[in-house]
């Protein structure tokens, strides 16, 4: 009779581990379908990477702290195919260079920051961060563009504290997770082979309107008219972000 009970509750045991395997199964798909689930504190510093993957939006980015000239002929290919944009520019750059800012924001191009002194906040202690990004929001103040929430900082490069001190002060920090390299003008076509391969529902792309970035206008020509006969849709970041379940990266 004994053995007949401990075959009994070892049965009870199997059946109750398949039970909660079952529901944790369950759990996990229902919330990783609705693009929810996520093995961190909702209070970890993030820096937002990607949309809604389930969504043909993507968001086209540019870095710009120097340089006049290149930026002109991508504004020239994003009107001609009708893609807005987000834009993120130094404080530096902006003060020498009102007129083109306003090209950008005339264009419907959205506007972010990437800090005053486009310095890497890496080098930098956090009175110094803080003073940077203080610096840049009174910039763009007096320019006539107040409000400026999106940051990417310099270089991309950032780490927890970066994001958490961002975040105190009211900015967005935003990455990506498609790097089309235009920077090292490597080619149109590798440029083109880049984006094109990478890119998929939700992505962030990178690129660059500085004067270093020769090659970008060039690709675009090919980029632009191919992501949409892909399906995908370009939204400026602030909408991608809104968009339900817009995924952030957990910075380490």
């Amino acid at each position: 009779m004994q053995h007949f009970y401990v075959l009994k509750a070892n049965r009870w045991k199997r059946w109750l581990v398949i039970v909660l395997f079952a529901l944790f199964t369950a759990t996990f798909v229902w919330f990783e379908r609705d693009g929810a689930f996520s093995v961190f504190s909702s209070d970890t510093p993030q820096a937002l990477t990607k949309g809604n993957a389930n969504e043909t939006d993507i968001a086209l980015t540019f870095n710009i702290s120097w340089g006049e000239d290149k930026v002109h002929d991508i504004l020239k290919q994003l009107e001609d195919k009708q893609v807005q944009a987000t834009f993120f520019v130094s404080g530096e750059w902006a003060e020498r260079h009102p007129d083109i800012l306003k090209l950008i924001t005339e264009g419907k191009h959205e506007l972010g920051m990437l800090g005053y002194r486009y310095k890497s906040y890496l080098k930098m202690e956090p009175d110094q961060i803080r003073s940077d990004l203080n610096k840049a929001e009174e910039t763009f103040t007096k320019l006539g563009y107040e409000d400026i929430s999106l940051l990417r900082p310099p270089s991309g490069q950032f780490n927890k504290d970066t994001i958490e001190l961002a975040t105190n002060l009211g900015f967005t920090v935003v990455h990506w997770n498609v790097n089309s390299n235009d920077w090292t003008n490597p080619g149109t076509d590798k440029i083109i082979d880049n984006v094109m391969k990478h890119t998929e529902n939700g992505d962030i792309l990178l690129m660059h309107a500085s004067d270093s970035a020769k090659q970008t206008a060039g690709a675009l020509e090919k980029i632009l008219p191919g992501l949409k006969n892909k399906g995908f849709s370009f939204i400026p970041i602030s909408e991608l972000q809104s968009q339900a379940h817009a995924e952030s990266k957990v910075v380490e």
